[in-house]
């Protein structure tokens, strides 16, 4: 039987991924990048003998898919899509196709903050406990290429708004949504009860033998629930408030309760990660933990000694008593929120870059309280200066990672932290958020 031709738009992990996978599914597949292809990827390709275009989306080569999968970076705004769509192909995420062809079961987690940290975190747990576990998704490796090339009985997937949006009959087995902020709202026509809609497709297509889990104290979250409904068992948690069946702060405990005679316990001061934001994040990975029925000792010891991901409130160094910390990943306001958030002392900040029209208003108070100083590192610093003057005595421009880190160093005291958490994308000055991070560390490391 024919099993007809599929079309994939974007030559990434993911694209390459799918077409691996499509590869071996026995369908004629085609590559289309509409950039120039990394050659890691383009030599993969070469290698498994799989036609390809760059710099182009040629319309002959396309329209004629049985199916078309679209890498998450995509907007559906884009000519070809429209041309595709107008065409009735359908189009769908790698996720969404990569699952049909796979028995294993999914842990997925979505979320504007937070779901790098907690998918990893999940996964270390169930790693740790023995469980035959994939990681992939939006975390950076292709869920099509795992897939095609091993066979695991669960996967933990980082799942994007974008990834949902090209999801339709995918169901997650355990599905965990930690919180909605306003993120890529330009992707939503700047509203968010779309985006919101959008965070919410991680709950379709689930039974009422699925589980849903939810932070109780995040409003986006609870104002669009009262609007979608789920049949899956759901499990709040709240640092807030008890939680009958779920997981709550009390006293500086976490308490995890799925069955009632079974509660796992643990002080704050025992996990590995710091801050408030990350008991929401623990609390998340210990519900899924329990769901599993994975031993208290095993979930224990996995939050204690959790190594966090690079560039996400990164200890780098403790010199001179100051201690330094890389969160090149916070490029975006919320971000950095929750970096100063979980530090203590006072802060000489470094932020900056490219300003995706960030609005600083949010950030104000904990800048306020906690930053004695605002290294800018960035070609263009207006708005930072505009938005804190009258929070942050000094205000510093710098142009390059060495400069950023010498001027901070100098304006530190012993107890102080110099946090690196620039609420921006990278591109005016660096390859990229790792490559900011790096030079960072470098800097650091020279001082």
């Amino acid at each position: 039987m024919e099993k007809g031709r599929i079309v994939i738009l974007g030559a990434g992990e993911s694209g390459v991924g799918a077409a691996m996978l499509a590869q071996k599914q026995g369908f004629e597949v085609f590559v289309s990048d509409f950039g120039a292809i990394a050659t890691q990827y383009k030599e993969k390709l070469q290698e498994l003998n799989i036609a390809f275009e760059e710099k182009q989306h040629d319309a002959d080569k396309i329209l004629n898919a049985s199916e078309v999968i679209k890498s998450p970076g995509i907007p559906d705004s884009a000519p070809i899509i429209k041309a595709i769509k107008k065409n009735k192909i359908p189009v769908i995420s790698e996720i969404e196709f990569a699952k049909r062809y796979t028995k294993g079961k999914t842990v997925c987690i979505t979320g504007s903050n937070g779901k790098t940290t907690t998918t990893m975190l999940t996964y270390h747990i169930l790693k740790k406990a023995g469980l035959n576990v994939g990681l992939a998704g939006n975390i950076g490796n292709s869920f099509a290429a795992l897939v095609a090339t091993t066979d695991f009985e669960w996967y933990v997937l980082e799942l994007s708004s974008f990834m949902l949006d090209d999801m339709y009959e995918f169901k997650a087995d355990i599905a965990v949504l930690l919180n909605i902020t306003p993120d890529h709202l330009d992707r939503y026509d700047y509203k968010l009860g779309n985006y919101a809609e959008s965070k919410m497709r991680i709950t379709q297509n689930q039974s009422s033998e699925d589980v849903f889990i939810y932070c109780a104290d995040d409003e986006e979250t609870l104002k669009i629930l009262k609007s979608t409904k789920t049949d899956a068992k759901a499990y709040p948690f709240s640092i807030r408030k008890k939680i009958e069946e779920g997981a709550y702060l009390e006293n500086n405990n976490i308490h995890i309760n799925i069955h009632l005679n079974d509660q796992l316990t643990m002080s704050i001061t025992e996990l590995a990660l710091q801050g408030k934001h990350n008991i929401y994040n623990s609390m998340a990975s210990g519900i899924v933990a329990k769901v599993l029925d994975i031993r208290n000792t095993t979930i224990r010891e996995s939050m204690g000694d959790f190594k966090n991901i690079e560039h996400r409130l990164e200890h780098v160094a403790k010199i001179s008593g100051v201690d330094y910390i890389n969160d090149s990943k916070a490029t975006n306001v919320n971000s950095t929120w929750y970096a100063l958030e979980s530090v203590g002392s006072e802060v000489v900040l470094i932020m900056g870059g490219v300003d995706k029209g960030n609005d600083y208003t949010m950030l104000k108070d904990m800048v306020h309280q906690k930053v004695k100083a605002i290294v800018c590192l960035g070609k263009d610093n207006k708005r930072i200066h505009e938005a804190f003057e009258d929070d942050v005595e000094i205000i510093v421009n710098t142009f390059s990672a060495h400069e950023a880190v010498q001027v901070a160093y100098h304006l530190a005291k012993k107890g102080d932290t110099v946090l690196l958490s620039p609420a921006c994308a990278s591109f005016d000055l660096f390859k990229n958020y790792e490559d900011r991070g790096n030079q960072f560390k470098t800097a650091v490391k020279e001082l």
